[in-house]
């Protein structure tokens, strides 16, 4: 399931980066590994918080998964921050009054 969700969550920071007239590539790159790494992350403080058993692996799989979660919104945060390049129709506009 969190390959369905980071696919579907890389398509979006794809069309989020081209919006902005950014690399698109970078930015998907970089939340596969913010994914990756806070799944880890999250599944580690799960077996140091609540112990490693076989009756709660559905309980270290979804707190990992939130932990993942939290990477994705770290680097949407990120994305977020950028300003949108410029284009040529924005310059000519500037001044403009006209609707």
């Amino acid at each position: 399931m969190d390959i369905f969700l980071l696919i579907f969550f890389c398509i979006r920071i794809g069309k989020t980066a081209r919006a902005r007239g950014l690399n698109p590539a970078h930015w998907r790159w970089r939340l596969v590994f913010s994914w990756l790494g806070f799944e880890f992350f999250g599944f580690l403080s799960g077996v140091m918080l609540f112990g490693y058993d076989k009756n709660n692996m559905m309980g270290l799989a979804a707190f990992a998964l939130a932990c993942a979660f939290g990477g994705y919104l770290i680097v949407k945060a990120s994305l977020d921050k950028k300003i949108r390049e410029l284009d040529q129709e924005d310059i000519n506009n500037i001044g403009n009054t006209e609707n």
